[in-house]
């Protein structure tokens, strides 16, 4: 799965830890994604919902269909400023052509830092 997370990703040092039809579990190293003052930035936490919910949108993709559009909200809840971050991933609605995944983002105490929702359009592809 990790040919799916792209450069930005990999550059931020994101590591899949699970990926199945549940869910999908991503984590995020803190140091070298905060700003200077120390705290985890909203748009690494963008990025970490993004990536979360479109591999978990790719494992429920409707055969013969790609993904040609997204919504996405994510709300920074508390900063994270030391270890990791992780992201769960989970669907919370599918139609014969979206998928609608929920993602919470927890510090290494198994603090809440963030949530998110993205939604996946499907069309079918010539």
């Amino acid at each position: 799965m990790n040919q799916y997370l792209g450069e930005l990703a990999l550059r931020m040092g994101v590591d899949i830890l699970r990926a199945d039809q549940d869910e999908v579990v991503l984590r995020l190293p803190v140091a070298g994604n905060r700003q200077p003052v120390g705290l985890l930035h909203g748009g690494a936490n963008a990025v970490l919902v993004e990536h979360a919910a479109s591999v978990l949108a790719l494992l429920h993709a409707p055969q013969g269909k790609t993904a040609v559009g997204t919504e996405l909200n994510v709300s920074q809840l508390r900063a994270a400023t030391t270890g990791h971050v992780t992201a769960r991933a989970t669907i919370i609605s599918r139609a014969r052509s979206s998928v609608c995944s929920s993602v919470e983002i927890r510090d290494d105490d198994g603090v809440l830092t963030a949530v998110g929702r993205m939604t996946n359009v499907f069309i079918a592809v010539p």
